[in-house]
């Protein structure tokens, strides 16, 4: 009888997992802005029951995180407008000095390995095309209606409309105490990881930004501005930083030696703060093996492409916490650390 009801909840388990995931793929224009409304709120309640400890009102409160919330946008923005405006008073020979190193980057190429390359003489003008219009109007407006779908789920778990706490204890924990417990640990471990993040991001785009300055690489700001926000994705993001600055650094710097330590300087920011410092502030608890990381990283980067390579590692802690609650799991967890 033990072994039947066993072999009838693998089987369960076995339909079940490939109908959740195929939810999570289609639903993906409503999960996402959840999963970082979540994300947003946990960060955010602290301030709220600081407040309510101060006997201000509910509403006022949300006003309140909102405003904050707004500032912190209007300064990416204002960001952005800064890079742009340098990006668009920067050189205008540098597309035609990338032309002049990609030809001579083929020729030796050619002349060292036999490779032959074909040659397009509108390269760069590849990117630039009329049937990509609509594919850029379509991303703004996906992009915009999450953006919106986000606030709207932030302010209603930061009014507790929809409580976490309840939701944990009827549908996974089902104990009042253990999800109590459980959910107050997902709250400060997650809480610590997006600060953390926040911080190492900042310090990253800003090293890397400094590193342009002193070296003269066009564009400082742009491309610390690019360094913060792919630093969200663990571990890829800085060899994409890396790579994609050098490159750009190889137009720009004619001197090898010079763009060798440049490299040398952009890589050791990422090292400082991404495999030295954050490890440090994260804890003990933020210990995930690499194979968990990479399988993460590839798994819910499948399922909601950038959002999920970004959300990747706080899905995995919050799974982590959820699994060590239950015997039968814990060595799932085990696992993952």
């Amino acid at each position: 009888m033990l072994n039947e009801r066993k072999t009838t909840n693998i089987l369960l388990l076995i339909i079940v997992i490939p109908i959740v995931f195929y939810l999570l793929k289609v639903l993906s224009f409503i999960f996402i802005p959840l999963v970082f409304a979540m994300f947003i709120a946990l960060l955010f309640l602290p301030i709220m029951r600081w407040l309510a400890k101060r006997r201000v009102p509910k509403i006022l409160s949300i006003l309140i995180v909102i405003l904050l919330i707004s500032g912190g946008l209007a300064v990416g923005v204002e960001l952005v407008k800064l890079s742009s405006k340098q990006i668009l008073a920067g050189d205008s020979t540098f597309f035609s000095d990338a032309e002049i190193k990609l030809n001579e980057a083929t020729l030796y190429l050619e002349n060292t390995f036999g490779l032959v390359l074909e040659k397009d003489e509108n390269f760069l003008a590849q990117f630039i095309k009329k049937e990509n219009i609509g594919t850029t109007v379509s991303f703004l407006n996906k992009f915009l209606t999450g953006l919106l779908m986000t606030v709207f789920f932030v302010v209603l778990l930061l009014a507790e409309s929809v409580n976490v706490h309840d939701v944990l204890n009827k549908t996974v924990l089902k104990k009042k105490r253990t999800s109590l417990l459980t959910y107050g640990k997902i709250q400060k471990e997650l809480n610590t990881f997006i600060k953390v993040k926040f911080l190492v991001s900042f310090l990253t785009g800003l090293g890397t930004g400094l590193a342009c300055y002193f070296f003269d690489v066009s564009f400082p700001i742009f491309w610390g501005l690019f360094a913060f926000v792919i630093n969200f994705v663990q571990m890829v993001g800085s060899f994409i930083a890396v790579i994609a600055l050098s490159i750009f650094a190889f137009v720009e710097i004619d001197a090898m030696s010079t763009l060798l330590f440049f490299i040398i300087a952009i890589s050791g920011v990422q090292v400082l703060f991404g495999a030295i410092l954050e490890p440090i502030f994260m804890g003990k608890s933020f210990s995930i093996n690499v194979i968990t990381v990479l399988i993460m990283l590839m798994f819910w980067g499948f399922l909601w492409g950038i959002p999920g390579l970004i959300m990747a590692i706080p899905i995995t802690v919050f799974l982590k916490i959820i699994f060590e609650q239950f015997p039968s799991t814990k060595k799932i967890s085990e696992l993952i650390s």
